[in-house]
Parts: structure tokens; sequence; C-alpha cells
């Protein structure tokens, strides 16, 4: 356990100290900050390493494992009626929980200047996602091709947004579909999409043991488009997280402490119909051993404690840098402001790898694909597809592009690319976009896009908002193109064993022949 224990912590370690050193160097040159929004940061930065290391080590004992088990016993039990409902239920519960769709919410909230819009909005995402969860669970078990889904489900996302829906909702519910598959959602979902198709056996179960994550994806979108035919969004100023200053090391370790209380309750409700779930599970079925059942109980307090240490350190000391950052980097006289655009692809590059989903995600590839698709390939695919992303962002708030202008090719290309590629990349790919645009994404980007977005005076619910539509995008493509590449060099391996192969017996026919 120690050694697991130094292992994580070396690979937080690894994945949060290039962002931390990207924004002490801006810090120290181009956008100096007060002492005390740099202290707040580097706590920040000890909290990110060490609950990242918790809540992966945590997840692999025990949300995989629950979720795995319980798609397994959904698939083999044969009752759509008892796949439908489980499905549904999980998908709201989990939802309603996830940390990163609350802090969009809230934003959401006090933009429009209406309180209840919180509720309204979090209800109608997880109810979008409890729907395609189902939807999910049911494409595996009647073995529907994903690609299919996908371009019908997106065609009538963008007919809405073109024909119904007004321009303030277009990039809020692009975003949604990114901030629901964050560190809680993925690691269940993921598991209960390989349990079930674990139960099939083949090249098929293999192939669609991705993909849940990409329909649930897409549920948070189709339905705030329908949300946005029923409401507007009106009045209301966002002027972003509010930047206090730290007076000394008393009031930095009070703010911690409080932040710290908040997320601990948060995630208890997160967890307990998750807990609740799984103890019922277990009552009925007798699934674990006892020693399997402590070992999974142990995991749930290591994910407890990791989430509510990364979460504290995302938002008291990522959030207010962002947004700070955001403001100096715009504030820059003439053609220096244009820095915004390589600097976002530089965090891009490194912030994806600080996701907590994102590891759940390549170390599931890595297992299914008996380590044809490593987790090295993927980080890079991934840290490729989310610096492009963050580019795009930052230079559509200082251009004012329309969102649309982008997504809309971007998801041709992307829906395109699946006809070309091995079935199995397709679901890799379009559930990579959805993990990538996790918890870092909303406590960090979001308020670096939003605090560039009042400074240039654009507006903040088109502009700002998008940034991690655009997350959840760019990856789709870029492991895609990796699956075209895999593919190339699959079949240039069996074309060279092939050659050799044939070599092989001419070599030995002539020699056959000469000895004769």
């Amino acid at each position: 356990m120690g050694n697991l224990i130094k292992s994580k912590l070396l690979e937080s370690f690894q994945s949060i100290i290039p962002i931390a050193l990207i924004v002490a160097v801006l810090a120290i040159t181009i956008t100096p900050m007060e002492p005390g929004i740099f202290l707040l940061f580097i706590f920040g930065v000890v909290c990110l390493i060490f609950g990242l290391s918790l809540f992966t080590m945590g997840a692999e004992m025990s949300m995989q494992t629950i979720g795995s088990k319980i798609g397994a016993y959904l698939a083999k039990s044969g009752k759509i009626w008892l796949i439908a409902l489980v499905s549904f239920l999980i998908g709201i519960f989990v939802t309603i929980s996830e940390p990163d769709l609350q802090i969009l919410a809230k934003q959401v909230a006090d933009l429009s200047g209406n309180a209840d819009m919180m509720l309204i909005l979090t209800l109608t995402i997880s109810v979008g996602v409890g729907i395609f969860l189902v939807i999910g669970m049911l494409r595996i078990l009647f073995k529907i091709n994903l690609s299919i889904l996908l371009i019908g489900f997106y065609i009538l996302t963008f007919l809405l947004c073109i024909f119904f829906v007004s321009p303030d909702f277009w990039a809020l519910a692009f975003d949604s579909g990114g901030v629901t598959t964050g560190p809680m959602t993925v690691p269940f979902i993921m598991a209960i999409g390989a349990g079930v198709s674990g139960m099939r056996s083949g090249e098929e179960g293999h192939d669609d043991a991705f993909g849940l994550v990409s329909l649930c994806s897409v549920g948070p979108i189709l339905s705030v488009m329908i949300l946005g035919i029923c409401f507007s969004i009106e009045g209301g100023s966002y002027v972003g997280a509010p930047i206090e200053q730290i007076t000394d090391t008393q009031d930095l370790m009070g703010r911690y402490l409080h932040s710290l209380g908040e997320h601990a309750q948060e995630i208890a409700v997160a967890l307990l119909p998750i807990i609740v779930f799984a103890l019922l599970f277990q009552l009925l079925t007798r699934a674990f051993t006892a020693r399997k059942l402590l070992r999974v109980g142990i995991g749930v307090v290591y994910t407890f404690v990791g989430l509510v240490i990364f979460l504290t350190g995302a938002n008291e000391g990522f959030l207010p840098v962002g947004q700070e950052l955001g403001r100096a980097l715009a504030s820059l006289d003439g053609i220096w402001k244009w820095i915004l655009i390589p600097v976002g692809m530089l965090l891009g590059y490194f912030i994806v790898n600080a996701e907590p989903a994102v590891y759940v995600l390549n170390k599931q590839v890595e297992q299914i694909t008996a380590g044809a698709i490593s987790a090295g390939t993927m980080r890079l695919s991934l840290s490729i597809g989310v610096s492009a992303a963050l580019g795009l962002s930052m230079l559509r708030i200082l251009t004012g592009i329309n969102i649309l202008w982008i997504l809309i090719p971007g998801y041709v290309i992307a829906l395109g690319l699946t006809f070309f590629v091995p079935k199995f990349f397709v679901g890799i790919a379009f559930d990579s976009g959805g993990v990538a645009s996790g918890a870092m994404m909303s406590a960090f980007v979001l308020p670096l896009a939003t605090g560039a977005c009042l400074c240039l005076g654009a507006n903040v619910m088109t502009q700002a908002f998008g940034c991690v539509a655009f997350v959840a995008l760019t990856p789709i493509i870029s492991i895609q193109i990796c699956g075209l590449m895999y593919n190339l060099k699959s079949k240039q391996a069996v074309s060279r064993f092939i050659s050799e192969q044939e070599y092989f017996i001419d070599y030995t026919e002539q020699n056959a022949e000469v000895e004769v």
C-alpha cells in the first residue's frame, strides 16, 4: 500500500507541477499578482497533488469495482425494464451531485440574477443524463451503432440551435455536456458500461466498452436546448468570483478550513446515494466477499477525502488566480493581449493531465485494449486536443467569433472520422471529449476566460461560456486521428508479416528444390 501511495503521489506531482510553474513564471514576469492571491494558489497546488493521488487510488478500489459489478449483474439479469430504471436513477443521482455542474450552475444563476435558475438547470441536466444513460445501456444490449446515434443526436442539436434556441443558450448547452462528465460520474458510468459489455463475448463486446460517457454528454446539451426554448436569461450582471485579499496566515488557513468543510458536505451528499445503492445491491446479490467489501469501503473513504481536498484546492487556489490571470493578460497593451492564445494553449496541454476523470479513462483504455493503446498515448492525444481547444477559446474571446462557426465544422469532422477509424476508437474518442472537460476546466479555465471577457467588455454568456464545449470537442478529433494512425500501423504490420511469411515459404521451397 505504501508503494502504491508513493506512485500515485508521483503521478499527481508530475501532472500538477507544470501548471504551477507556468502560472509562477507569468506571475513574476508579465502578469504580477498580489502576494496573498499567489499564496492561495501555492496552497491550492499542494491540495491538488494530495487530492488527486487519493482520488485516483480510491476510484480504482471502489467506484470502478462497484460500477462493473452492477453493470455485469444488470446485463446478466436480461430484464430490460430493470436496466432502464436503474440506469435512469443512477444517471440522475450521480449528476445532481457532480461538483463541476454545481460550479457552472451557480455562475449561470449569478449571471441571470435568478437564484432558482441553479436548481432548474441542475435538474434539467440531470434528467438529460439519466435518459441518455438508458439509451447508452440499451445501445450496448441491442448492438446499435454508436456513430449512427451520435450523428442523429448532433444533427437534432444543431437544428434546435439554429431555428429554435436563443444564442445565449448555445455555449451554455454545450458546456453543460462537458461538465456533467466529471470526477463523480465518469468512474461509475464507465465501469457500468464495461460491466455490461463484458457480458458479451467477442470483438463486439470489446468495441462497445466505450461510448456511454459520450452519450451522457449529449443528453445535457439537448435538455438545455429544450430549456432555452422555454426560458430566457435576462438581467443580472456577472462579475466573476470575488478576489479577496489575504491579510495573514491565519486568514489563509481559515479560508481553506472553511472550504474543506463546505466541500466535505457536498461530496458526502454526492457519495451517499451511490453508497446506499451499493449496499442495497450487496444485500440483494451478495456480489462481494467480506474482504472485497472492506476494500471497496476503504476505497470510498479515499475517494471522499481525495475529492474534498482536490476541490478545495481548485476552488480556493486556482479559481481566483484563473480570473486574475485572465484579466491581466487581456489588459496588456496592443498586440500583447494576443498572448492569451499561446498561454491558453500551453495551459491546455498540461492541465488536462490534472483532471481526475482523465486518469480513470486512460487506465481503463489501457486495460481493455491489453496495452495496445497505452495511457501515455492517450495523454499525448488529449493534451494536443485540449491545447487546440483553449487556443480556439482565447481566439473567440479576442475576436467575438460565433461559437457555431467552430462547433459545426468541428463536429462534422469528428462525426465524419467515425467511418474511417476502428469501431472501438469511436467510443474512446467521444468519451475522451467528455472526461477532458472536468473540475479543472470549471474552476480554472472558465474563470480565466471570464476574467478576459470582463476586461475586454465582451459578453460573458456568449464568449466566456463555450471554452468547456471546445475542450469536449477537440480531443474527439485528436483521438480519432490517433485511431487512424493505429489502423494504418496495424495494416502495415499485417502486410509486413504476410510478406515475411511469403519470403520464408519461397526460400524453403527453393532450398528443397536444390537439395533434390
